[in-house]
């Protein structure tokens, strides 16, 4: 269960260096096609501040993205390795990504967008939209991965189970 937990925790780190990289580095408008749509409208493209900033976040993006991947990879190498069977592969990547998704809900969508002005710091021009005062206004997109993340972790599972000798 630390394993997991701890791979939770890489996950949380990976998904909030994912966002800081594409809203306060590479600002592509693109990356907020998840926002309220008066945010969305509100943005603006911008200047870089020093040279090569796109180019920081891009590698912390892919860094980011490593994080994922090695997280996912390791907890199924580490089941391999202590004989999981595929309850226990199921469980912990359930609980993985359960974790991500609660973090998720908690501190991008009610922190970071209705508390902290955290998008405001790098989008100045959103400030008063309605949007950043919208806690659920994504809840169908977050219910459907809610609902798809059992399966998910099944067919992780199956996968990890065909590696246990």
């Amino acid at each position: 269960m630390k394993v997991t937990l701890i791979l939770s925790v890489i996950l949380m780190a990976a998904l909030f260096l994912l966002l800081w990289a594409a809203v306060g580095f590479i600002q592509d408008r693109r990356f907020f096609s998840t926002a309220p749509k008066d945010i969305q409208q509100a943005v603006k493209e911008h200047k870089e501040r020093f040279p090569g900033q796109k180019m920081v976040g891009w590698r912390m993006a892919v860094v980011a993205m490593l994080m994922f991947v090695l997280s996912f990879l390791y907890g199924g190498y580490d089941g391999v390795r202590n004989g999981f069977g595929f309850w226990q592969f199921f469980r912990r990547f359930l609980i993985m990504l359960y974790l991500l998704k609660a973090f998720d809900i908690i501190f991008f969508d009610w922190y970071l967008l209705t508390v902290s002005h955290f998008f405001q710091h790098y989008y100045p021009e959103t400030e008063g939209c309605e949007g950043y005062h919208s806690f659920g206004f994504n809840w169908k997109g977050q219910l459907f991965r809610i609902v798809l993340f059992p399966f998910v972790a099944a067919l992780l599972g199956w996968i990890c189970t065909l590696f246990v000798k």
